[in-house]
C-alpha cells in the first residue's frame, strides 16, 4: 500500500498545477515542486513540512496528515504572494481529492502566514492544512 502522505501530495499537486488562474498568476503550471530548483523563477510554489499521525481507532484505521503549501515572490509588496496564496486556499479547502489506495475524509485549512524574508529578499507566504485520510 502506498503512503498516504504521498498520494495526498501528489493529488494536491495535480490539482494546483490544473488550475489556469493559478497557472496564469505563477507564469506557468510546471511552477509548483516539491522541492524547488536552485534557478527557480519567481513566484513560484513548493511543499513544505508534513506531519503524519495514526488516528486509528479499535475499529477503523486512518492517518491525520498537517502538511504545508509554500509561496515564494519578488514582487514589491505582499499582494502577488497573498493572491497566490488565496487561490491556493480556495482550490483545496473542502476539496473532493482522488487518492490511490486512500479515501481523503475532509481537509481544512488551519493557518495562513505572509512576511517578508530579509535574508532571502522575497516575500514568502505559508499555508497550513489538515487532512485526514483512510485506507481503501
Amino acid at each position: 500500500m502506498t503512503s498516504p502522505a504521498v498520494e495526498l501530495q501528489k493529488a494536491i499537486h495535480a490539482t494546483l498545477s490544473a488550475d489556469a488562474a493559478l497557472s496564469a498568476r505563477l507564469g506557468g503550471a510546471q511552477k509548483i515542486f516539491d522541492a524547488a530548483p536552485n534557478a527557480a523563477a519567481f513566484p513560484y510554489v513548493s511543499f513544505g513540512r508534513t506531519n503524519a499521525y495514526d488516528w486509528s481507532t479499535g475499529t477503523e484505521k486512518g492517518t491525520e496528515q498537517l502538511f504545508t503549501v509554500h509561496v515564494w515572490s519578488k514582487a514589491k509588496g505582499k499582494t502577488e504572494a497573498l493572491e497566490i496564496m488565496e487561490q491556493i486556499r480556495w482550490l483545496l479547502e473542502g476539496a473532493d481529492l482522488a487518492l490511490d489506495g486512500h479515501r481523503l475524509v475532509n481537509l481544512t485549512f488551519e493557518f495562513a502566514e505572509a512576511r517578508y524574508d530579509d535574508d532571502l529578499a522575497v516575500h514568502h507566504g505559508l499555508l497550513r492544512f489538515r487532512a485526514v485520510t483512510e485506507p481503501v
